[in-house]
């Protein structure tokens, strides 16, 4: 079972919609409100408003977006890359761009309020350790810095007493990605989960009923449904009688 198979089998029960956040992309006003809501569940007038009050800011600014970016694709890598002996299916799922992921981090910063100094505070972090031991931002450093800098928060020393802030702005960090990620529609897609779906009921199969002796009364069968019509629109007459 390679990596991405390991977390299906841990995410098959999360669900959710993706969403669209104004400060984080280039459209305008009018499109992203036709896009605020492109999965209909049945929030209230108060959700809605409260949801559009939080689009409607902005909490990280445009650098720390882009570390955001950078650390989920560090922390779940697109699925045609290869890591050491793994190749990922090109067909197996999407990338983090895709899913929104730092359009939902945005979007949990500010209905949390309590993350966000973790969240700030640990992004803040990279750039000053990486200054100090590479002489550059965490963005400028290479992939393979960036991977030293977090293995050091993200597999601890459990006796360790520090970078105790730092581990923690790592988990919370990985778990937003995990999240965002497989309750998108992208990653829901590549969990292959399909939820409750209609069927078409026959009836019980003719070989079943003959093994136990069994059939279905003549007079029923054209009472029941007929498949081939199940997605025509039923029509009444003006007495209320169905007619089709």
């Amino acid at each position: 079972m390679n990596r991405r198979d390991s977390i299906r089998s841990l995410f098959l029960g999360s669900m959710a919609g993706g969403l669209m956040l104004e400060s984080c992309v280039s459209e305008s006003k009018e499109t992203l409100e036709q896009k605020l809501w492109e999965y209909q569940y049945g929030r209230t007038p108060e959700e809605q408003a409260y949801d559009e009050k939080l689009l409607g800011q902005q909490f990280f600014r445009n650098n720390e977006i882009e570390k955001i970016k950078r650390l989920a694709n560090l922390i779940l890598p697109p699925t045609e890359e290869k890591l050491g002996n793994l190749d990922f299916p090109p067909t197996a799922g999407g990338n983090i761009e895709e899913a929104k992921v730092p359009e939902f981090i945005e979007f949990m910063a500010k209905d949390i309020p309590s993350i966000q100094t973790q969240m700030r505070g640990g992004l803040m972090w990279l750039d000053i350790h990486t200054r100090k031991t590479y002489n550059k931002d965490f963005l400028d450093c290479s992939e393979d810095e960036q991977h030293q800098v977090l293995d050091q928060i993200a597999y601890p020393d459990p006796k360790a007493s520090e970078q105790k802030m730092e581990v923690g702005f790592f988990t919370l960090m990985r778990n937003l990605v995990m999240t965002g990620y497989f309750t998108s529609e992208v990653g829901i897609n590549e969990l292959g989960y399909k939820g409750n779906q209609p069927n078409v009921w026959d009836g019980v199969p003719d070989e079943v009923l003959k093994a136990h002796g069994m059939s279905y009364d003549e007079s029923w069968i054209p009472k029941f449904v007929d498949q081939s019509k199940r997605n025509d629109i039923a029509q009444w007459d003006e007495e209320g009688n169905l007619i089709s």
